[in-house]
């Protein structure tokens, strides 16, 4: 699924989000979890605003970004 998003400089001059659209919903990035640096692409676990978790890839050529993976927070823990 691609993604509209929102990107800010990261500790070492590349891109990382900061925030996304996804469908009608506009989520902010409240913490980078991990994040996968490649030659091609760059993936971002990410934890947003409605306290799922979220991995985004970066695609770098052609400049897109995915949803890969989304889990919802279980009941209980949000």
């Amino acid at each position: 699924m691609l993604l509209l998003v929102e990107t800010m400089p990261g500790p070492h001059g590349d891109l990382q989000p900061c925030g996304f659209k996804l469908g009608e919903a506009q989520l902010t990035v409240l913490q980078i979890v991990d994040r996968w640096i490649g030659q091609d692409q760059n993936y971002f676990k990410l934890q947003a605003s409605d306290n799922a978790l979220y991995i985004l890839r970066h695609n770098l050529v052609p400049d897109t970004w995915e949803l890969t993976l989304f889990q919802s927070t279980p009941a209980g823990l949000a």
